[in-house]
């Protein structure tokens, strides 16, 4: 679809403001919704924007206009479409910040939803299935109508995949998530328990079709933690083309849900970016959470997940930290990329919210305590953490959880605590090889307090803290490190330091006063040994 195609059509009543041929014969890869001052970092190349201009007045200067349409050109998207409710009419500042940015403008009217021309946009991009060739399907042409009407008019899944298999005797058929989690079931279908599907999704591989069950996924371009897949856990007669054509149906239906994430993503994004912020504005923080979903009162668990520095990885973060918490009962969530990096979580642990998804049968850390309890939802992530592991090999999530924050208030330190026992999990699986998932409570020791600072400053500390002694091509050196390791580690005992290194006790106490000479440290002395014994751990 293109631009000039919405203006061709009478439904939704658009206007063009300004925009060249080349401008509108642009081709629209999606759409956003928008209100923020600078939506660039939000934005995919070939979107359209909507905008109703609710960051926008009269009394702001020209520069305000002009830095929201170049972060839209900066972007890549193919148009503006402008709101006309919040003003009345679109600012004459924006048409000519338009024209300099070669950014398409149309105005929307009052009488026009944004949501309609969402859904004419996705209906257009996805095509209607009823409408292409019928010796292009396997499906019966009467199938796929109904499937078209169903997806047009928002079915649930449930009946989605009901209708999709009927005309094959309405087999057992499930959809599931990459994590176990059951999307979609046919009435035939038991519950299935999310670890147990999940054992049923790693045996499949390579997902194709079997004498015993059929397992396909749905999407191939998702990522490894988005990907669902249509399976079938018994024999079924249809020709491999018809299950495929029926996992693009929900292919689509996956579309839409992503659609809806991302939008959520947007106000869940200024939450994070709020609780950021070195002066958190409190006064701010009620609304935003309100504008999440969430309760503008505490308790909140905040989590935090890394998957390295690869191209993508914040992205592929967002859609596992969001899987990972589509397993909670009774918990609300608003999960969004960080600016800095990664992604995060705020969780609030009020059971029985209103919108909270149902419980998932079989879900991993179930039975875990009542879901208004905030120690529950440690306990539940870390029982849902393997299920991550298991969606790819090659890419491990790393994860960070706070103590509970109280109140909006305290959700910045929640933040900082967060991504400190992020820093903690990555460092810790950066030594055995495995994914972490680390809560602040477990930072019960000195080595795991220490992991969580980074690297450069566990670097800086070891290096002045040991003196000349860090200079680790220098045998003698070497070797005082040694007995200034053992001699902590026996609680400065001169004998047993002794009898572990097979030295005589005089020189121990030879090296351990060349140690104290080096490192101007006097090791009589309790602060001095813990300096010590915290730069050797940082080294």
């Amino acid at each position: 679809m293109h631009v000039e195609d919405l203006l061709r059509l009478e439904s939704l009543d658009l206007t063009l403001l300004w925009g060249s041929p080349p401008l509108l014969a642009r081709e629209i890869s999606g759409v956003t919704a928008t209100d923020l001052e600078d939506p660039g970092r939000f934005l995919q190349r070939g979107e359209i924007v909507l905008s109703g201009l609710v960051w926008w007045s009269a009394a702001d200067e020209e520069a305000k206009t002009d830095r929201f349409v170049a972060a839209l050109r900066g972007a890549g998207a193919a148009a503006l479409l402008a709101g006309e409710e919040t003003h009345g009419t679109v600012p004459e500042v924006l048409v000519d910040a338009c024209r300099r940015h070669g950014i398409a403008l149309l105005s929307v009217p009052v009488h026009t939803s944004f949501r309609a021309i969402t859904d004419t946009v996705y209906l257009r991009q996805w095509g209607d299935l009823s409408r292409r060739p019928a010796d292009h399907y396997a499906l019966p042409e009467n199938v796929r109508g109904e499937l078209s009407l169903l997806l047009a008019d928002g079915a649930d899944p449930d009946t989605l995949l009901t209708r999709a298999v009927a005309h094959l005797g309405a087999p057992p058929c499930y959809v599931l998530s990459a994590t176990g989690r059951t999307i979609a079931r046919t009435p035939a279908a038991p519950p299935l328990p999310a670890r147990q599907a999940a054992r049923r999704l790693k045996a499949a591989a390579p997902f194709a079709a079997a004498p015993a069950s059929t397992t396909l996924r749905v999407d191939p371009d998702a990522s490894s933690y988005g990907q669902w897949y249509l399976h079938l856990p018994g024999p079924v007669d249809a020709p491999p083309r018809m299950l495929h054509e029926i996992a693009e149906v929900f292919a689509q239906y996956r579309q839409g849900v992503l659609r809806r994430r991302a939008a959520a993503r947007v106000p869940a994004a200024e939450l994070l970016d709020l609780a950021a912020a070195p002066r958190p504005g409190s006064a701010l923080l009620p609304a935003a959470l309100r504008a999440c979903g969430l309760p503008d009162h505490g308790p909140y668990t905040v989590i935090a997940v890394s998957m390295g520095a690869e191209e993508g990885s914040a992205e592929a973060g967002a859609e596992a930290l969001d899987e990972l918490l589509r397993h909670l009962p009774g918990h609300r969530f608003a999960t969004a990329r960080l600016a800095t990096g990664g992604a995060a979580a705020v969780i609030a642990t009020d059971s029985g919210a209103p919108g909270a998804e149902a419980p998932v049968p079989g879900a991993p850390g179930a039975g875990a305590p009542a879901a208004g309890a905030p120690g529950a939802v440690v306990a539940a992530l870390k029982g849902l953490w393997p299920t991550l592991d298991a969606c790819d090999d090659a890419t491990l999530p790393y994860g960070g959880i706070s103590t509970p924050a109280a109140g909006p208030q305290e959700l910045n330190g929640a933040l900082e605590q967060a991504r400190y026992a992020l820093t903690a999990a990555v460092r810790a699986g950066s030594t055995d090889g495995t994914a972490q998932l680390t809560a602040v409570e477990d930072l019960t020791t000195l080595d795991a307090l220490l992991a969580g600072i980074p690297a450069d400053v566990r670097t800086a500390f070891g290096v002045h803290a040991l003196g000349p002694l860090a200079d680790g091509t220098n045998p003698s050196h070497r070797m005082l490190l040694e007995t200034l390791d053992t001699f902590l580690a026996h609680n400065g005992s001169w004998a047993r330091t002794a009898e572990a290194l097979h030295l005589h006790v005089n020189t121990v106490h030879y090296r351990i006063g060349r140690v104290e000479l080096l490192t101007g440290r006097d090791l009589a002395r309790l602060d001095h040994k813990l300096d010590l014994k915290a730069a050797l751990l940082c080294r």
